[in-house]
């Protein structure tokens, strides 16, 4: 995460703080990606757009067993590594990836 002055924000004490001016950010879903849990950075599998305009492809959810989920392509990690592939169920909602 990005402070307005450019420089790089970190966790620190339950907050977000920038090194170079000082300036805090409450934890939370930033970027719509990423949370805090008990002091150790946790990444998710959440898809924030609108469903409902993703495309749909055959895949068994891991959860209910159902046949069908929503896709998107995202580059998650350095640009010579392959793209994640974040899934929702159609069904009941549970978010997943695959590398």
């Amino acid at each position: 995460m990005f402070c307005e002055c450019g420089s790089m924000m970190f966790p620190k004490g339950g907050k977000f703080v920038c090194n170079q001016c000082g300036k805090e950010k409450e934890l939370g879903t930033a970027d719509g990606e990423r949370f805090m849990t008990n002091s150790k950075e946790k990444e998710t599998a959440v898809i924030t757009e609108n469903t409902a305009t993703l495309p749909k492809t055959r895949i068994i959810c891991p959860e209910c067993g159902n046949t069908e989920a929503y896709f998107m392509i995202r580059q998650t990690r350095a640009a010579d590594e392959p793209e994640t592939r974040i899934y929702r169920c159609c069904k009941c909602n549970y978010s997943w990836r695959e590398y």
